[in-house]
């Protein structure tokens, strides 16, 4: 199980504050939250594990929230907030800035330094936003560096900002359907494109790095072939005059990865394959017009690349994981008949 919920509707009225509280602060990190709505206060928290990365949908009565000083000194996880906001109004202020966000914005803070956030709404509804918890020592850009952009509205409407708030979004509302094999590479994605946001905010300051600019153009450009892989033209060509720079630059930036730019296109289009092989809501697409959807143009090596890479045929592939999730299927069928036969067994006992 990836994603956990905790709803203040599933506990008595009188504990929902604090157990929303106590919830809150477990699951993020030690903070003093205030809210004028103890006695009728509303809040769910959707927790989606990623391994290295953890991503909460947060529903809540208007609150505030102040990371003190001293609750630094006592717990220093070291993790970055990125926060998309969703609904009512929200500010932070950090570091001497203090913003406010809009639907949908974007803001950065940092769990190690002091800052004070709030929510409200109108008519005694309630906020919510997304909030994706980040390791410092996995973030490619130091923090002194990062710092610049602490508690500042970044730009989501369009560019590289809408692409984080879009992923941000698809990654919670699609969380029942991964599994753990998914979370490193969901994980990995995600950073990359929260670094390229980072990246090129900074950029336009010049106080981005050289190593971290070339970090960052390599998660742009990974992220514009994973947005084409489904087009058969896609070349090193066409991504180099993309990014407006020479296919031996590009060459230059996979080599240092340890890929050919070949490579990487196919390793991510046989990933696509494989997961939509794996989905029963598409068993009856055939595995040709599977290939074709993620730019195979060949059957015959698709077919070949895909043995090579995971030791099997795609059909037979598709067979096995059909009859794994069959056999799941009918387990959980048995478990669950057997619960209820037991708490049948129960209730009689009980009765008499």
């Amino acid at each position: 199980m990836i994603e956990s919920v905790f709803s203040t509707g599933d506990v008595p009225k009188a504990d929902r504050w604090a157990s929303w509280y106590e919830t809150g602060t477990r699951s993020h990190l030690p903070t003093l939250i205030r809210t004028d709505h103890q006695d009728d206060f509303h809040g769910e928290i959707r927790l989606l594990d990623l391994g290295s990365l953890q991503v909460s949908t947060l529903t809540y009565s208007p609150l505030r929230v102040d990371r003190t000083p001293k609750l630094i000194r006592q717990s220093d996880p070291g993790v970055y907030f990125i926060v998309v906001h969703r609904h009512g109004r929200l500010g932070v202020a950090q570091g001497g800035r203090e913003t406010l966000l809009g639907q949908q914005d974007l803001v950065l803070y940092d769990t190690s330094q002091p800052f004070t956030s709030w929510a409200s709404t109108e008519h005694g509804g309630v906020a919510s936003c997304i909030v994706m918890q980040v390791p410092k020592k996995l973030f490619p850009i130091r923090p002194k560096t990062l710092s610049a952009l602490t508690a500042v509205r970044l730009p989501s409407k369009e560019g590289l900002g809408a692409l984080v708030a879009h992923q941000l979004t698809q990654l919670v509302k699609h969380a029942p359907s991964y599994t753990a094999a998914d979370t490193t590479r969901l994980a990995t994605i995600t950073l990359d494109i929260l670094a390229a946001l980072c990246a090129h905010e900074l950029e336009s300051t010049g106080a981005l790095p050289a190593d971290t600019r070339r970090q960052s153009l390599q998660a742009q450009i990974h992220e514009f072939i994973r947005q084409r892989l489904g087009d058969p033209t896609l070349s090193p060509g066409t991504i180099a005059a993309a990014h407006r720079m020479s296919t031996r630059h590009l060459y230059k930036l996979f080599q240092d990865q340890g890929l050919t730019v070949a490579d990487w296109i196919r390793q991510c289009r046989l990933e696509r394959c494989r997961r939509d092989l794996a989905d029963p809501n598409l068993h009856s697409r055939p595995v040709h017009a599977i290939a074709a959807r993620w730019g195979f143009t060949s059957s015959a090596h698709f077919s070949r690349a895909f043995r090579t890479a995971y030791g099997m045929p795609p059909s037979e592939y598709r067979h096995a994981v059909a009859s794994e999730q069959s056999v799941q299927a009918s387990s959980t069928t048995r478990t669950d008949s057997q619960g209820q036969a037991d708490n049948g067994q129960a209730c009689s006992c009980l009765s008499r």
